[in-house]
């Protein structure tokens, strides 16, 4: 059965000498898309298969190189549709 789909977005708080390098390190992450920002935030999507997951990656972000913090915003999840095309109403 395949895994629930989960995204985050979260706030990353980095010193603006470091910014590109952070955001470079972010791009580099298996599901971690950056959104937009200014000189000391980045606002980033985390897709994963479990709270877990988006937990771990949030940890990870936190760690990095001129990451001041990284906060969770909001966090979604959706179970896998059953159906393996997408149903199409037209009118």
């Amino acid at each position: 059965m395949p895994e629930r789909w989960h995204v985050s977005s979260a706030v990353v708080s980095v010193r603006n000498t470091h910014r590109d390098a952070v955001a470079e390190g972010l791009m580099s992450l298996k599901g971690v898309e950056i959104h937009g920002g200014d000189a000391t935030r980045l606002i980033i999507t985390i897709e994963g298969g479990s709270t877990g997951q988006l937990g771990d990656r949030l940890t990870e972000i936190n760690l990095m190189p001129g990451v001041l913090v990284a906060n969770m915003v909001f966090e979604h999840a959706e179970e896998p549709d059953e159906t393996e095309e997408p149903i199409c109403h037209s009118t």
